[in-house]
């Protein structure tokens, strides 16, 4: 979520100066990569690396999903659901 804050944030606040967004949205970032990395070592016990990946993927195109329409006014149509589905279904596929 805070990834996808950092580098879609930004684009309501266009007149920004790039310098300015860039320091603002890795300081954002750097947080999340904090959380992440121990994460990914703790979920390596459990799932593979390939399995590790592509739940981070359906994760993060769910939370992309969400903030693209409540924070930047998108619409989610039918399309992106069934991407996000397909997406998802490759962790399920490979559970097996």
């Amino acid at each position: 979520m805070f990834t996808t804050f950092a580098w879609y944030g930004r684009l309501r606040y266009k007149a920004a100066p790039l310098a300015f967004a860039i320091l603002v949205r890795w300081g954002i970032a750097v947080s999340e990569y904090c959380m992440a990395v121990p994460a990914n070592r703790w979920g390596s016990a459990v799932y593979s690396p390939v399995e590790l990946k592509t739940i981070q993927e359906v994760v993060t195109l769910a939370v992309f999903a969400g903030f693209s329409v409540l924070y930047l006014g998108e619409a989610f149509r039918w399309n992106h659901a069934v991407g996000l589905a397909l997406t998802a279904g490759g962790f399920v596929f490979h559970r097996w």
